[in-house]
């Protein structure tokens, strides 16, 4: 039911489109655009990718067509943020599918985007996915840069969070464990002072439940016995008001990856059981929505659980070959090439 919806969704906006892009760019155009966005933005966060990567190029080239057409100039800005923004989602798509190479061309047409419709706030979320590819890359000095480097681009909404929450995990990989706390704590500061927000839905945004799945990835990369139990209070904040949250706020993926920073503290604490509950509901996940970034983790997770210190423990062998299991499956990464 929830496909055909998306569906009849798409199929609706398409035949708008084909009409109205015959014909010189309107506002009325520019309205429907926007409504796409926001449609896919939001689906994307929660429905599988397969579900919405091909509506996301089908719009990404009629927008671009458009901009090969002649409009006014507010016009062909408005063009430009959109255009930005659906690039914003290919390299989503392709972040998602361990294609980082892909991601990271992605991202630059999508500051050039902002660049030529002068908009900060997209700006400021290129350099956050910028920042992610780089992390995802194992280049953590890069993905702290690229985060830091987004801040004076930081004009409202949830954006400066997002950033320096980058930066509290890219700085913990790196062991740097102060830069962290510190990065950790600003963005709680940066969270409280930002007012109503402006923020576009899903993708485009950055909700409470996502800081704290952050928080608790760089505390627990940070180590130490206080850290560690403070990264156990944020995954657990992070999945309850996920799993609390309406259906097309409940991000998928931060579920999972917080759910996995839960088990990884729980073994770090020496609470068996208390991995095998964190632990269950990713691995009941079907593979195929497992993006390529939580495949990672599992493999992580994999490698925590062979170590000798629990090679007595008849749960623990248990729980290790489930998660090899679940790492041999076919993920994201296996699907069509996306949003091209």
């Amino acid at each position: 039911m929830v496909g055909a919806a998306v569906a009849r969704d798409a199929d609706e906006s398409a035949l708008f489109l084909h009409f109205a892009s015959a014909s010189n760019v309107d506002d009325t155009l520019l309205e429907q655009i926007d409504a796409d966005i926001v449609r896919l933005a939001t689906d994307y966060v929660w429905t599988p990718v397969s579900e919405v990567f091909q509506d996301i190029s089908r719009l990404r080239r009629t927008v671009f067509a458009l901009l090969r057409g002649r409009q006014y100039p507010y016009q062909t800005a408005h063009l430009y943020l959109a255009a930005g923004r659906l690039c914003g989602l290919a390299t989503h798509v392709a972040l998602d599918c361990g294609r980082y190479a892909a991601a990271a061309t992605h991202s630059r047409t999508v500051w050039r985007c902002a660049e030529s419709a002068g908009d900060n706030g997209l700006r400021a979320w290129t350099k956050s996915v910028q920042s992610l590819i780089a992390y995802w890359r194992q280049d953590y000095a890069q993905a702290a840069d690229l985060a830091t480097a987004g801040l004076p681009y930081a004009d409202g909404g949830t954006i400066a969070a997002r950033l320096l929450s980058l930066e509290a995990r890219a700085a913990a990989a790196l062991g740097d464990g102060t830069r962290a706390l510190r990065a950790v704590e600003t963005a709680k500061e940066a969270r409280n002072a930002c007012a109503a927000t402006s923020d576009l839905p899903g993708v485009f945004t950055f909700p409470e439940a996502k800081q704290w799945a952050y928080a608790g990835t760089a505390l627990l990369t940070t180590g130490g016995r206080a850290q560690v139990h403070r990264a156990l209070d944020a995954s657990s904040r992070a999945i309850a008001m996920y799993e609390s949250a309406p259906r097309q706020d409940r991000s998928f993926g931060d579920l999972q990856a917080a759910r996995l920073d839960l088990a990884t503290a729980h073994l770090v604490n020496g609470d068996i059981d208390g991995v095998s509950d964190a632990l269950t509901p990713v691995l009941d996940v079907e593979p195929g929505r497992r993006t390529a970034s939580i495949s990672k983790r599992l493999r992580t997770l994999s490698a925590r659980l062979a170590e000798p210190a629990y090679e007595h423990s008849p749960l623990v062998l248990s729980l290790r070959d489930d998660v090899r299991a679940a790492c041999a499956r076919p993920t994201l990464a296996n699907s069509p090439e996306p949003a091209t």
